[in-house]
């Protein structure tokens, strides 16, 4: 009789098992998704060097365009020299925002530290702001008070939120790419167009990134001031052009010249990555991006 009981429940023991295995397994297949999956971050990007073409000649310092579809790279101009990035450093602060999950609903006020070299900024000290606004304003504007404000909110200090973005850095495979402050001021935020272009294909998986960045302006709620609003232009300015930009940023400091970088579709639905990096003037880094971005879309039709 014991041995019967004993094989009646390691039978049933087993059987149970196997179900709460396979409900385990159920379970992780159904909890759902955010704006990106680890196994994308893992996997990163190949890019086919095969068949650079020497394409227009450009006044810029560096700059690569892909073929987003295919990984093509249709031009490449000193597409691995290591070169500061300025505000396109803020595509990857996004990032680590919302890989944080924040609630984006909180609240931050704009304290007398954000403000240091960020004189151009329309958000006042003292201004409180929800995080959602502070991140469009770091990604429409560029607004480097906004981005300080996002570090300190995420992670409660720049140091602690810099340790995550190099972190992220090195998830999406970069070996050129390092950050020591969140908004790109610092002349040692470095990439170079290559792993440029590898960023913005990471942050194109962010659905809340791709949506903001394609905005030409919006507007910003001061919370403690009433019916207060401030309005933030995109400082993109292919966002006027006949392309469609699906995701991107600019970028300036002194050392690093003028630079941009885009995912845009032409009206057939081809996509191009753009990188333009050292550009010397901002509206020639939109006219050499333009003429860039008109080849190459030859070139693939």
């Amino acid at each position: 009789m014991g041995m019967r009981t004993y094989g009646f429940f390691g039978k049933t023991g087993f059987l149970l098992g196997v179900i709460l295995f396979f409900f385990a397994a159920t379970v992780c297949f159904l909890e759902p998704t955010n704006d990106h999956t680890e196994a994308t971050l893992n996997t990163g990007y190949h890019f086919d060097f095969d068949q650079v073409s020497k394409g227009p000649h450009l006044n810029l310092k560096s700059a690569i365009l892909v073929n987003y579809d295919n990984g093509e790279v249709l031009y490449a101009r000193n597409a691995d020299r290591v070169r500061p990035v300025a505000s396109i450093s803020k595509l990857v602060t996004a990032m680590v925002v919302l890989d944080k999950g924040v609630d984006l609903s909180r609240t931050e006020i704009i304290k007398r530290d954000d403000a240091r070299r960020s004189s151009r900024s329309r958000l006042r000290v003292g201004s409180k702001l929800s995080l959602h606004d502070l991140l469009h304003a770091a990604l429409i504007s560029s607004d480097n008070r906004a981005a300080r404000a996002l570090a300190r909110a995420t992670c409660g200090s720049i140091d602690a939120f810099v340790r995550e973005m190099n972190n992220k850095a090195e998830q999406m495979g970069l070996e050129h790419t390092v950050f020591h402050e969140p908004t790109g001021l610092d002349t040692r935020n470095v990439s170079t167009a290559h792993e440029v272009a590898r960023i913005l294909h990471h942050a194109y998986e962010y659905d809340t990134i791709a949506r903001i960045t394609s905005l030409k302006t919006h507007r910003v709620r001061l919370l403690n001031k009433k019916n207060s609003y401030v309005k933030m232009s995109n400082t993109n300015r292919l966002l006027w052009s006949r392309y469609r930009v699906l995701v991107g940023k600019t970028g300036y400091i002194r050392a690093a010249d003028y630079c941009l970088t885009a995912l845009v579709r032409n009206s057939k639905g081809e996509r191009l990555t753009l990188v333009t990096l050292g550009v010397p003037g901002d509206k020639l880094r939109f006219k050499e991006s333009r003429r860039l971005l008109d080849w190459g879309f030859r070139k693939v039709s």
